[in-house]
């Protein structure tokens, strides 16, 4: 295990997304990759964030408004000591889901060249208290490396 470097233990498909994406074509996007996470791209495919299921909730539970469908005016009249149904909560929607990724991401992107040990690996991880870390080679994204990935070394 000791001699494994990035490479060895990389996820060569990595997927991109636009700044400009809004928050509801992320959470789609990441729902259909069955990902929590992915590198942000601007206009230039310069990548200039991460984003993931988390920035979506902290951004949901911070600065998006949760409105009820207002197609029921039923909703209005019943007092607040009355139990809501599981059909009236799923007619909740959250508003302003028109926000770009940029607004939410993570401006910081840790990277890792190909050639980088595991240990070190797993030791950037840990004091930066990341999931997700893209190896490089020659200044290019070629993987991605994440928690998951690192528990698959400890497996083997």
């Amino acid at each position: 295990m000791k001699d494994l470097v990035a490479r060895d233990v990389m996820n060569r498909e990595v997927f991109r997304v636009k700044d400009d994406m809004t928050v509801q074509e992320l959470a789609a996007f990441l729902t259909e990759k069955e990902i929590s996470g992915v590198p942000v791209v601007d206009s230039s495919n310069k990548m200039v964030g991460v984003v993931s299921l988390t920035d979506i909730a902290q951004s949901t539970s911070e600065s998006l408004e949760v409105i009820p469908d207002q197609s029921n005016p039923d909703f209005y009249v019943r007092s607040w000591e009355e139990d809501v149904d599981w059909k009236e909560i799923q007619q909740l929607k959250i508003g302003n889901n028109k926000l770009p990724v940029r607004h939410i991401m993570t401006p910081t992107v840790y990277t890792v060249t190909d050639d980088t040990p595991v240990y070190k690996i797993a030791k950037t991880m840990i004091a930066g208290r990341i999931h997700r870390l893209f190896v490089t080679e020659k200044d290019e994204v070629v993987g991605i490396i994440t928690t998951l990935d690192m528990l698959k070394v400890l497996a083997d």
